[in-house]
């Protein structure tokens, strides 16, 4: 089973995912629907909807509510890229330019919030305190992996552990509350629930860990950023701390200057840091430890195409170009 496959297991219920977002994004402020359609329709594999759709086939969960929850779900998320880019001063997502480069940082930080309102307006919705203190939970945790990412930013003391502790927040929380609300609306007592947490947290560490070594890749066209971007912004991703680590004085003295002062000076220099130091290598494989771990935290779940898919989508998460 490919990607393609995966997607087509779902794709009614994505259609109706699609609608509801449609739906759901509309306001009576134009600004709002230009900027909000615009980045819900620039080309995102919607991956956080797509898990959570196919935990809840893994489980045989048989009602509506789950095409709210993965629509409240991007809406989470897409808050979180507009409000992204402008700390980040980012120029290009997914290939194209980012909201706050065509309309501002004001808009694109208001819009944020517009759906991060609206995605709590649907969970009152769906009528499920339970429901609402998981993604509650989840958005707050999100917000402090932001700032903890903040205060990692240009310093290149920053360790692997503090590092893993922003991938856990600002990332996976919500691949982690995707999962676990499949197992809340199928009925799962409170190991399945943990199980599929477990699931989604090591799926979504398994993710970034691969952005983390694509940013150093040869191209951004497949990747839709431009090559280097984190350095740039003087965020001391794993294979930077690792060559920091791993590298001669004169190498590690390198890297670190490259995150204090950020931009793209040392850029050819800190790649060979981090080809010669095997820094590529180890995050790779500490990304498939993680996806090894996700597919783990399946063991109990009924052999279904769903389960197979979900197993799938930890391979895809690590073998992945773009």
């Amino acid at each position: 089973m490919d990607i393609d496959n995966i997607y087509a297991l779902i794709e009614q219920d994505m259609q109706d995912v699609n609608a509801c977002i449609r739906e759901r994004l509309h306001s009576e402020v134009v600004l709002i629907n230009q900027i909000g359609h615009y980045i819900i329709n620039s080309g995102g594999k919607r991956l956080r909807p797509v898990l959570h759709l196919l935990c809840t086939g893994a489980l045989n969960y048989d009602g509506r509510q789950h095409i709210d929850i993965a629509a409240i779900i991007e809406f989470i998320h897409t808050a979180t890229l507009l409000h992204d880019d402008v700390v980040d001063a980012s120029e290009l997502r997914r290939g194209q330019e980012t909201a706050n480069e065509l309309w501002g940082n004001e808009a694109s930080v208001l819009v944020g919030d517009f759906l991060y309102s609206r995605a709590f307006q649907m969970m009152v919705g769906v009528g499920s305190m339970r429901v609402m203190e998981l993604l509650a939970e989840a958005t707050n945790t999100i917000a402090e992996g932001e700032v903890r990412q903040l205060l990692n930013v240009h310093d290149p003391d920053t360790t692997e552990e503090r590092y893993m502790a922003v991938i856990r927040g600002k990332t996976a929380k919500l691949f982690e509350s995707a999962a676990r609300l499949a197992a809340v609306l199928a009925g799962q007592d409170e190991a399945g629930e943990a199980a599929m947490a477990s699931y989604g947290m090591h799926l979504g560490s398994a993710f970034q860990l691969i952005d983390d070594v694509l940013d150093y890749g040869d191209s951004s066209a497949d990747i839709g950023k431009n090559i280097g971007d984190d350095l740039a912004e003087g965020k001391p991703t794993l294979p930077l701390i690792y060559a920091i680590q791993k590298g001669t004085p004169e190498q590690a003295a390198l890297v670190r200057r490259a995150i204090e002062e950020g931009g793209l000076a040392y850029i050819n220099e800190v790649k060979a840091a981090i080809e010669s130091t095997g820094a590529i290598d180890y995050t790779a494989r500490f990304a498939k430890d993680e996806a090894g771990r996700a597919k783990a935290a399946l063991a109990g779940v009924p052999a279904s195409i769903y389960k197979d898919a979900l197993l799938e989508l930890a391979e895809f998460a690590v073998n992945r170009a773009f």
